[in-house]
């Protein structure tokens, strides 16, 4: 039981930070950018990068390892739907990702224009994020069972 409580717990704590820097990068990401503040957004997107990672790693844990059977989560649509969703905002995170560890290196005070579509791209991972958690609450009340 202990062990479920910790996996339980990274899980959480690795939705937190994944959020967390999300919102950040949203909140820096500006039109132009020096070199300087690229070079954070890309530290900024490696805290999500390894939060992603222990939050994969942690629910398939809690899906396959410990806790309720495999099949409570594998037979469950709302589960299946909130997998895609995650899914597809871990899709979306190449872009911004490849465009910060593209664009980090050179003169700090240099200025790159930054394409609109990583602001959206940050925004509509922001949102399908703020869904995940009314599924949760749906899984966890025994919708789609």
């Amino acid at each position: 039981m202990t062990l479920e409580l910790l996996i339980r717990y990274l899980h959480f704590l690795s939705i937190l930070f994944v959020f967390g820097s999300l919102f950040a990068e949203f909140v820096v990401v500006d039109n132009t950018l020096s070199k300087k503040k690229i070079n954070k957004l890309a530290k900024i997107d490696g805290v999500y990068g390894l939060a992603s990672i222990v939050l994969f790693g942690a629910g398939l844990t809690l899906w396959f390892g410990v806790g309720k059977p495999s099949s409570f989560y594998t037979e469950n649509p709302i589960f299946i739907s909130k997998f895609i969703l995650v899914s597809i905002v871990g899709v979306l995170s190449i872009w911004p990702t490849v465009f910060f560890l593209k664009n980090r290196k050179g003169e700090p005070s240099e200025l790159v224009e930054v394409p609109a579509f990583i602001k959206k791209i940050i925004l509509v991972e922001l949102l399908l994020l703020c869904i995940v958690p009314i599924l949760a609450v749906f899984m966890a009340k025994g919708v789609g069972l």
